[in-house]
């Protein structure tokens, strides 16, 4: 296991992207935070617990009135996964390409 937290950015686990495409199961998964643990370097605080500026950026939003009111805030320790996704090869006028696409198995009855 890497020397790293996982990203706790709260939709990190959401973005359909190459490198958190898991096909075998056919999840999305969050991504390792960008820095190690045991990094000392004063400008990578927070990077130890996020993988990008914009995962940051995300959890500060959602979390900064309960950082204003002292209130505890959960640590995610585990790997969020989101299920439902698919490698679909798409052709349009630049040509064929890879794109990963929500599949909804989900049947409606009326």
């Amino acid at each position: 296991m890497p020397n790293k937290h996982f990203c706790q950015g709260p939709t990190c686990h959401e973005n359909p992207t190459q490198d958190r495409f898991l096909k075998s199961r056919g999840v999305v998964r969050g991504r390792y935070a960008y820095c190690n643990l045991d990094n000392q370097n004063w400008y990578s605080g927070s990077d130890k617990y996020f993988c990008s500026q914009a995962c940051k950026f995300d959890w500060l939003s959602l979390n900064m009135e309960n950082i204003e009111q002292g209130r505890p805030i959960e640590f995610i320790r585990h790997r969020r996964e989101s299920q439902g996704y698919a490698k679909v090869t798409s052709d349009d006028r630049w040509g064929p390409r890879v794109i990963i696409q929500r599949v909804d198995s989900r049947t409606e009855v009326e």
